[in-house]
């Protein structure tokens, strides 16, 4: 059980760096909902949502193949890095050149044959975010692969101090020496523009500029030591993951690109689904974190006996974990809301009008989460086109149901597509899996726990109207069972001896 400890205390360092960071992240959401109306916000989420998908291009599902080539082929461990890092070089140089010749034109495109000067920045400096943070994707996994998590989370930690810093900056520091008249108030007054959206991305450009540089001695470490036969049998394996990763950004972000095309006032409701959406960011945090901790993990232990049974036994406790946030999230929605209030009762009103997709975007993490723990058995077997097939599937389903619902029902039809999209990805790998690379998984109890919490949540957040009493006791009746049930096994597996 020491595996699964190391495990666990990896996961924890992982989680712990992840969690910080998010909720620094997520203290500027209430700054951008106050500052921004719904339509203004409506960019930011558009913008992040482009940077999304684009990013999976630029990574060329080079982390998910480095892990598999560092454990398949240990004696090439500084080919592997190079070829790697030669591959995300090539991809952002493509991309870069791309976007700096023809951003008038995206800008056009993306504003529906409108001109923006405005745009064509954002754009240009999203360009500059996204190949700095395609350069640093190879240092921060091999950090994780020499199991470094501590200065890895302290270099993302800092990555968000300085982009948080920065925002205050500009958002409140700024505007703050103009009206009282501090030293260098009249320089700032000569170019700053109040409300201006575009500080947010440069604050985001000088913390990925900043983080470069950190990783720098780890960038100059890997060096570019290609190896045409090894780079070849990459691409290979990668190629497939990059398609999947790509088809799983769209089904994350693609129906934020749909309201804005699809519906007349879609910029407002782009804003509106972006906000209350961060509310889920507290489910999302934990899944992510689980999967810094689980691909390098999955990886270096393949090879050792009872390595399925451990997996089979990291998805319980996964699930266990989801469900209790799930919850905890859904019973405290009207506490966790006031994050997300506006400037004055007419916006706040506007953005806790979309506090209803809560509980099922938070479902859709669920689902996701799942997928991303059973995927493991695609890579592991070297079947990535497996991953490319269920995550086109679900591209798909996105892009297809979001075009016929969203001009009919808006975010809502967004956030019920995002879950169905996810439920179907989980399904089909769990079936495709078990036939392909089977893993004992404990389905029945599972599944036992997830409708529970299902169950739970609609009970608080319908029957009883929200009410934080009886939701928290819900909640509590919910953590004592599962104690009762999983207590003595955790407490074995975490070393515990009964006297």
């Amino acid at each position: 059980m020491s595996t699964l400890r190391k495990f666990a205390g990896q996961t924890m360092i992982y989680g712990l760096s992840t969690i910080i960071a998010r909720l620094l992240y997520f203290v500027l959401t209430p700054l951008y909902v106050y500052q921004y109306p719904a339509k203004i916000y409506g960019i930011f989420t558009t913008m992040y949502a482009w940077a999304a998908m684009l990013n999976a291009f630029l990574a060329f599902g080079m982390e998910t193949t480095f892990f598999r080539y560092l454990q398949k082929y240990e004696d090439k461990k500084d080919k592997v890095y190079g070829n790697a890092l030669f591959i995300i070089l090539i991809t952002s140089c493509i991309f870069l050149s791309f976007i700096l010749l023809f951003s008038k034109d995206i800008a056009i495109w993306m504003q529906n044959g409108v001109y923006s000067p405005d745009r064509v920045k954002y754009i240009r400096y999203f360009a500059f975010i996204l190949v700095i943070d395609a350069l640093c994707v190879i240092p921060f996994a091999s950090l994780r692969a020499q199991g470094r998590p501590l200065k890895f989370g302290s270099i993302k930690l800092a990555n968000i101090f300085i982009a948080v810093g920065f925002n205050l900056f500009f958002i409140i520091g700024v505007p703050f020496i103009i009206k009282h008249q501090l030293p260098l108030a009249s320089w700032f007054s000569s170019w700053y523009k109040e409300g201006w959206i575009g500080y947010v991305f440069i604050a985001n450009l000088i913390a990925s500029i900043a983080t470069l540089f950190i990783l720098l001695p780890e960038l100059l470490k890997i060096g570019l030591k290609v190896d045409k036969d090894l780079l070849t049998e990459m691409l290979a394996y990668s190629f497939p993951i990059l398609i999947a990763n790509f088809s799983f950004i769209i089904n994350e972000n693609f129906d934020k690109i749909f309201l804005e095309k699809l519906l007349p006032h879609g910029t407002s409701d782009i804003g509106i689904y972006g906000a209350v959406s961060k509310i889920a960011i507290f489910l999302s945090i934990f899944v992510n974190a689980f999967r810094l901790g689980a691909e390098p993990f999955f990886f270096s232990h393949a090879k050792t006996p009872n390595a399925k049974t451990t997996y089979a036994l990291i998805m319980d406790y996964f699930i266990i974990s989801i469900v209790i946030i799930f919850v905890g999230l859904v019973v405290n929605i009207d506490i966790l809301k006031y994050f997300i209030r506006g400037q004055g009762m007419e916006q706040q009103l506007q953005y806790w009008s979309g506090l209803k997709i809560v509980p099922i975007l938070l479902m859709a993490y669920i689902f996701l989460g799942i997928y991303m723990n059973l995927s493991i058995w695609y890579k592991l077997s070297d079947q990535t086109r497996y991953g490319l097939y269920i995550s086109g599937i679900g591209a798909l389903v996105t892009i297809i149901l979001n075009y016929i619902y969203i001009p009919k029902y808006s975010y809502v039809a967004s956030a019920w597509i995002t879950m169905i999209t996810y439920a179907c990805m989980m399904i089909l790998s769990y079936v495709l899996g078990q036939k392909n690379y089977p893993i004992p998984y404990h389905t029945f109890k599972n599944l036992a726990y997830i409708v529970c919490a299902i169950i739970l949540s609609w009970l608080s957040f319908s029957i009883f109207e929200r009410n934080l009493i009886i939701g928290n006791g819900l909640l509590l009746l919910f953590l004592i069972g599962i104690y009762l049930k999983e207590g003595p096994q955790l407490k074995q597996l975490l070393g515990y001896r009964q006297r």
